[in-house]
């Protein structure tokens, strides 16, 4: 039960991080949510919109970041 208790505080931890980094890239007036290539489709009865962009950089961060954090856990 500690084990979960554990995973759940970090992954918590990394929400929060995550959360306070998006809030902070839009108060220095990085696009996130507005780059080239994020879909918007805008009728008379609704709107869809589909970030494709900012989904592929956030990945590329993300998995730069997870791989640079398990190489120094592993060694």
């Amino acid at each position: 039960m500690e084990n979960i208790a554990r995973y759940l505080m970090i992954g918590g931890i990394i929400l929060f991080l995550v959360g306070g980094g998006v809030y902070l890239a839009s108060k220095f007036g990085f696009p996130l949510g507005r780059l080239p290539g994020d879909i918007r489709i805008e009728g008379r009865n609704g709107s869809f919109y589909f970030p494709v962009t900012t989904s592929i950089l956030i990945s590329v961060i993300l998995t730069i970041i997870l791989n640079l954090i398990a190489r120094f856990w592993n060694k």
